[in-house]
């Protein structure tokens, strides 16, 4: 039998503000604790081997995944904001296997087709309690996974579901359980997980929209934290470099640079606020954020991505195309429930009322790959596919 790890070996490296395992508010179900691995580390690997998990490799972030093999997927973009996450939680001595397993659990909640299928789920939800992905990220862990005897969810610990819950920091969004605090911020390894995802998602953006040519490098240059590193590369570099390996490099630089300012900025703060433990981190609004003048750069950016990339014309084509994809399969499920799998029509009618079945459907098709559901509606709608 392996020996037993005393963890606060550990833990007394780490910073006084950061999150200890040994400090958890513990599990919803009560578990022998593993003997070499900490509480934190046994969520992260939990997590890891979900079906939720495994189905983000095949959900969009920008592009659907049939558009290439090289875009990023919403598995690729969780594993880029779980690198970052643990990068800046080491240099500033947080707990990085807590902030790990909250970056790795981001984004499980979210439907196909990214932001355009969470949109017309939320429509088809309006009158029954609607539908948002970090909420149901949380209620994936909680209750839709279905892994261990005695009890559905994960069973994650108290930290890791506060750090779903609150993920962004929407502490006032309506219908956040009483058991998070709506009025407390989350720990410090929760709050630079929301700041990993933004670096994350902007830069690879950036790649991404400059190689599917929807953006060009010459319209990128009017960015002020684009056209800096991108000279920067270049005096390094020379300028017959392969452009290719100059937006990789400037990539790299813009997110080595945000991360650089994001532990400089939170460590002025904890200096200059006396925050000695993660009861100060808890009384604080969130501090983890960028300096005024990143700030700046970084909302000049997403200005420019949201205007030139997010509303091109062929990324407002495929989520139109998405939205009625899944509005057809929606209102299908709700018409013919045996149109759905037998473990989900046992559930359509276990659902007492028309909320909890319009949740169940609602569940199913958030819970699809973009091929999953794309695949369906085939098998649904077109009469030469096969069933």
């Amino acid at each position: 039998m392996a020996k037993k790890i005393n963890f606060s070996d550990f833990e007394g490296r780490l910073a006084p503000y950061a999150a200890k395992s040994g400090g958890t508010r513990g599990r919803r179900h009560a578990e022998a604790e593993h003997p070499f691995r900490s509480p934190f580390q046994r969520d992260r690997d939990r997590i890891i081997h979900s079906n939720a998990f495994r189905r983000l490799e095949y959900k969009t972030q920008v592009f659907v995944y049939h558009e290439g093999d090289h875009y990023r997927t919403r598995l690729t973009h969780t594993i880029e904001v779980a690198q970052i996450s643990r990068t800046i939680a080491r240099a500033l001595g947080l707990n990085e296997d807590l902030s790990e397993a909250i970056a790795l659990a981001h984004d499980l909640g979210h439907p196909p087709f990214g932001h355009s299928g969470e949109k017309v789920l939320d429509e088809l939800m309006k009158e029954h309690g609607g539908f948002e992905h970090n909420a149901h990220s949380l209620r994936i862990v909680e209750e839709l996974e279905k892994r261990y005897p005695g009890f559905n969810g994960l069973n994650l610990t108290w930290e890791v579901r506060e750090g779903i819950a609150k993920h962004n920091s929407e502490h006032d969004r309506p219908g956040l359980n009483p058991e998070y605090k709506k009025d407390e911020s989350p720990c410090l390894e929760a709050q630079i997980v929301d700041v990993a995802d933004e670096i994350a998602y902007n830069n690879h953006d950036i790649d991404d929209g400059l190689s599917s040519e929807m953006l060009t490098p010459q319209a990128l240059e009017e960015v002020d934290l684009y056209r800096e590193n991108f000279e920067a590369v270049k005096q390094k570099t020379g300028d017959n470099e392969d452009f290719k390996v100059l937006k990789c490099q400037t990539v790299i630089r813009i997110i080595n640079a945000q991360a650089t300012d994001l532990v400089e900025t939170v460590m002025k703060a904890i200096d200059e606020g006396g925050i000695n433990s993660p009861e100060d981190v808890r009384a604080r609004g969130p501090i983890a954020r960028f300096s005024p003048e990143m700030e700046k750069k970084n909302r000049q950016l997403k200005r420019f991505l949201i205007e030139n990339l997010y509303r091109h014309h062929r990324v407002i084509r495929m989520a139109d195309k998405a939205e009625r994809i899944i509005k057809e399969l929606f209102k299908a499920y709700l018409r013919v429930p045996k149109l759905l799998p037998p473990h989900v029509y046992a559930r359509m009618e276990e659902a007492g009322g028309k909320k909890e079945k319009h949740r169940v459907v609602c569940d199913y098709i958030a819970g699809m790959t973009d091929r999953f559901a794309l695949d369906e509606f085939k098998k649904l709608f077109d009469p030469y596919e096969k069933v």
